[in-house]
């Protein structure tokens, strides 16, 4: 995977850009890498449940669904438990194989609606008839990627891109159709509209070639106030 240097990227932005400098030093250090996933399955299923969702309903379904396979593929058809917290579980049981034998019942047990179920299902198959193959992603360029990605049922270019920037640790990834970023965008920069992908293109240039940790600060602003005018 990337490696990406943070001091060199949050010195070049910094100097580039002074919406970005602002935010930088509001929020400290880039965060985008404690947010890694344990591995490429783990990540596609996370992103794929984390649709359309709150990262709070989230999080609560996906904790559900590790604890299924925390001590292996046997705990996927024992009897449900009381409702897991928020700790992390040991993953190492959930695979392809071990979801794939699991009952469509048992896993919507869990919060998964039918829908994400059928994309789960579609991203095993995938993985197990070999059409992807995920340690093969790494050697891939960032839209070689997406392309294989998105070939998977409920796998579009935001997911892909998700993917990109939280599991293969890609640092120049800039995903227009996320609607937090346009948000971010739109407050940081005091715009007097929400930009469209080309405007957000064209303010992103500034960006490269680390235009994935830029969005790391620009999600981390939505949970900030308005920066005052004319900050640097």
């Amino acid at each position: 995977m990337a490696s990406i240097d943070y001091t060199r990227a949050c010195r070049l932005l910094a100097r580039r850009d002074p919406v970005i400098r602002s935010l930088i030093a509001r929020h400290g250090d880039c965060g985008l890498k404690d947010a890694q996933r344990a591995d490429h399955f783990h990540a596609l299923v996370h992103a794929i449940i984390a649709q359309q969702l709150s990262t709070k309903a989230a999080a609560t379904i996906e904790t559900r669904f590790r604890a299924l396979f925390q001590d292996g593929p046997a705990a996927a058809f024992a009897p449900c438990a009381s409702a897991p917290g928020e700790a992390e579980h040991d993953v190492r049981g959930l695979t392809p194989a071990t979801v794939a034998v699991v009952s469509d019942e048992r896993l919507r047990s869990v919060g998964i609606s039918p829908q994400k179920l059928g994309y789960i299902r579609d991203l095993c198959a995938h993985v197990l008839n070999g059409s992807l193959g995920l340690d093969a992603l790494e050697r891939l360029t960032d839209d070689e990627v997406i392309d294989a990605l998105t070939r998977v049922k409920g796998i579009g270019r935001w997911t892909a891109e998700m993917f990109l920037m939280f599991r293969l640790h890609r640092p120049d990834v800039l995903p227009v159709g996320d609607l937090g970023i346009v948000k971010a965008v739109h407050r940081a920069y005091r715009l007097r509209s929400l930009p469209s992908p080309q405007r957000l293109t064209r303010i992103g240039e500034t960006w490269r070639p680390y235009r994935s940790v830029a969005c790391w600060y620009l999600w981390a602003s939505l949970d900030a106030p308005p920066l005052e005018r004319g900050r640097a």
